[in-house]
């Protein structure tokens, strides 16, 4: 499991994880930064051939992302992944990596959290996303990130009249600091809530539903071993994932609170680190 701090201990030589979950954005592309805007990014030719060498051996590659369905089934083509499941929203979404169809989904109730958010957090903008259709937003702002697809402005009423599988809020013009302070001793009920790192952005997905909690579910499913299981990713929306690992991976450029949970810390994305990791057992 991940350690309290970053140990950079390597599995036995031996070693061979059968189950290698892998983030998307800042782990198999540099995508955009903190709260990406969900295009797609082509891998570099050997972060691609890496994940080829995995495909090509018994183990089950899993992407596992915050992207959206839509966002996320790009990649999948590019590696030509033609079994298995993907983990998109956060883990509230799991789909067929061939096809590309939903296999669950987790959804909550968004009244209350809405209600409490919009108290504390004047001016906030509010994302919902539709899964396999794109979102509808209380004010869309071109340019900022979304979850690919077709955009609906609606107002709050309708912003909340279905659950959903995840929820994004946006505080413009706003720093993280000013996020924190505002929803400091703040519960935001029956909801999971993933900060970033830079800027004044928070996903919320439903309680108990994150990266780790879906892969956990995978990995009992596929009959894995949890002592043969690899994570990367470099984000906080990465933390169950990599605590939940066998082996959990930071890569090089991810900050502090995420390096501090992980066994090992790669090299960054830039220096093409997940190929780097993979080259060690595949």
């Amino acid at each position: 499991m991940g350690a309290s701090a970053p140990s950079d201990l390597v599995p036995a030589p031996d070693w061979r994880p059968r189950l290698v979950a892998l983030d998307i954005d800042g782990t198999l592309c540099s995508g955009y930064g903190v709260s990406p805007i969900l295009a797609h990014t082509t891998m570099t030719p050997a972060v691609r051939a890496a994940i080829g060498a995995v495909l090509r051996s018994d183990a089950h590659v899993v992407l596992s992302t915050g992207r959206s369905t839509i966002a996320t089934l790009p990649f999948l083509a590019e590696l030509g992944l033609s079994a298995g499941t993907a983990i998109c929203s956060n883990g509230a979404v799991s789909i067929d990596a061939a096809t590309g169809a939903v296999l669950d989904q987790a959804v909550f109730d968004l009244v209350e959290p809405v209600s409490v958010l919009r108290e504390v957090l004047p001016g906030a903008v509010f994302t919902v996303e539709e899964v396999g259709v794109g979102e509808r937003t209380t004010l869309h702002i071109p340019g900022l990130p979304d979850f690919g697809g077709a955009v609906r402005v609606v107002d709050v009423d309708e912003l909340v009249a279905t659950p959903s599988t995840r929820l994004t809020v946006h505080w413009p013009d706003r720093t993280r600091i000013d996020l924190a302070a505002a929803l400091a001793g703040v519960q935001v009920p029956g909801a999971h809530c993933v900060y970033e790192v830079d800027g004044a952005w928070m996903d919320i997905s439903p309680i108990g539903v994150t990266k780790g909690s879906a892969l956990e579910a995978l990995r009992v499913r596929v009959g894995v071993s949890a002592a043969d299981t690899l994570a990367v990713g470099d984000g906080t929306n990465d933390l169950e994932m990599l605590a939940w690992a066998a082996h959990g991976v930071a890569m090089g450029q991810a900050p502090e609170v995420v390096r501090v949970v992980a066994d090992e810390v790669c090299p960054s994305v830039a220096e093409d680190g997940l190929a780097t990791l993979l080259s060690r057992w595949f």
